[in-house]
């Protein structure tokens, strides 16, 4: 006699519709923003604007993993690695879903609301972007440049909470999240290579074909010396230079494991999760860069 499983509590699917249950998606959204709000504070955030940042984000990836899960929820059960989301294994209804994006987008507009009038501005312009960008594997060869102008935004919008102005330094650190972005982004879609190929729909991993380790490294090489123009740019010091160094010392590594001839499909998820603590130390050699 076969036993049904127990039904998951609806809290809990919708805790799974956020990705909360992914931490690692959450964080690396949030280290642009802090990146970006720690540089422009010269290392001493006020509290307040951290708080926004933490809460922004987490709304803000809510939003985003919703609405790509309401434009994807047809294509997401013949995804090995997504046929389980809860809308697309109909564990949750499109209506829960919808009701659910705008509340995240709700709490969103809250917390501009308590920001200067260019960083509600610049939040209200990486809404389209955010929303749109599900669409854009429909229609564009390599969307996860949609996607990395979207993370872009969380630089703009973390730096200007703090000087309520856009300085030259933010514009190199929002050069290096693009191209960042770009890099680990495409190392995850390349797990999804064979299903996007059957399926029809865009990416870079696709669009870079035997090549995408080597746009993979070229986008990491460009994000070295972005960043690393932007720390001259600032006089930051050499805590700063030696987690850069790291930095693109593993991005390196990465780069040659990418070259293997045999690559197991674990492999991808755990670079994505490598560049958290990559950015993370990035944080940090900011932080006291700027303090030394």
């Amino acid at each position: 006699m076969t036993t049904i499983p127990p039904k998951q509590p609806t809290w809990l699917t919708v805790f799974r519709l956020l990705r909360w249950d992914k931490p690692a998606g959450r964080l690396i959204l949030m280290i642009p923003a802090l990146w970006g709000l720690c540089l422009a504070a010269k290392g001493n955030p006020p509290l307040p604007l951290l708080g926004v940042v933490v809460l922004g984000t987490l709304a803000t990836s809510a939003a985003g993993c919703v609405v790509n899960d309401l434009w994807d929820r047809n294509i997401d059960p013949h995804v090995e690695r997504t046929k389980n989301r809860p809308l697309a294994a109909k564990s949750l209804s499109i209506a829960t879903g919808i009701g659910v994006l705008i509340v995240s987008l709700i709490c969103a507009a809250l917390l501009a609301a308590y920001l200067n009038p260019l960083t509600f501005w610049l939040c209200v312009a990486a809404v389209p972007v955010i929303l749109l960008y599900p669409g854009a594997k429909r229609v564009f060869p390599v969307p996860q440049l949609v996607l990395s102008i979207a993370w872009g935004f969380a630089v703009l919008i973390s730096w200007s909470m703090v000087a309520a102005s856009l300085a030259t330094p933010t514009w190199y650190l929002w050069g290096a999240t693009i191209f960042w972005t770009l890099g680990f982004d495409t190392v995850y879609a390349m797990s999804d290579r064979d299903d996007d190929l059957r399926i029809g729909v865009n990416s870079s991993a696709l669009f870079f074909g035997k090549y995408v380790a080597e746009a993979i490294a070229i986008f990491y090489a460009l994000t070295v010396g972005l960043l690393g123009y932007m720390g001259h740019i600032m006089g930051l010091g050499s805590i700063f230079w030696l987690t850069l160094g790291m930095s693109a010392g593993l991005w390196l590594w990465q780069y040659l494991r990418l070259k293997k001839p045999t690559i197991p499909p674990t492999f991808y998820p755990q670079m994505f999760r490598e560049n958290v603590w990559i950015g993370f130390g990035l944080l940090l050699g900011m932080i006291l860069g700027i303090r030394h």
